[in-house]
C-alpha cells in the first residue's frame, strides 16, 4: 500500500498572480506524486492554476467551488515538462 502526503496551501485573499506563485513555490518543495490542496478566493485562479500546471508537468486532480472559495487539488509532477 502506498501512502501519499497531502499538503495544504492557503491562498485566500491573494490576487493574481500571487496564488500561482504560491503554488509554484509549494510544488517546488514536494516530491513527485505528493498532493497539494490549494484554497483560494481569486476567481481567476480557477483558470490560471490549471493552465500553469499543464505547462509545468503537474496534474490537477479536481477542482471544487463553494461560496467564494475554490479548492484545487494538484498532484506534483517531476517538473521536467
Amino acid at each position: 500500500m502506498v501512502f501519499v502526503s497531502t499538503h495544504q496551501l492557503d491562498a485566500r485573499r491573494l490576487l493574481c498572480p500571487m496564488p500561482v506563485i504560491r503554488v509554484q513555490d509549494a510544488l517546488a518543495a514536494l516530491a513527485p506524486g505528493e498532493i497539494l490542496e490549494v484554497t483560494c478566493t481569486d476567481p481567476g485562479a480557477l483558470n490560471d492554476i490549471p493552465a500553469w500546471c499543464r505547462i509545468n508537468g503537474h496534474r490537477v486532480l479536481d477542482t471544487a467551488q463553494q461560496d467564494n472559495e475554490i479548492v484545487i487539488r494538484i498532484e506534483a509532477g517531476d517538473g521536467d515538462d
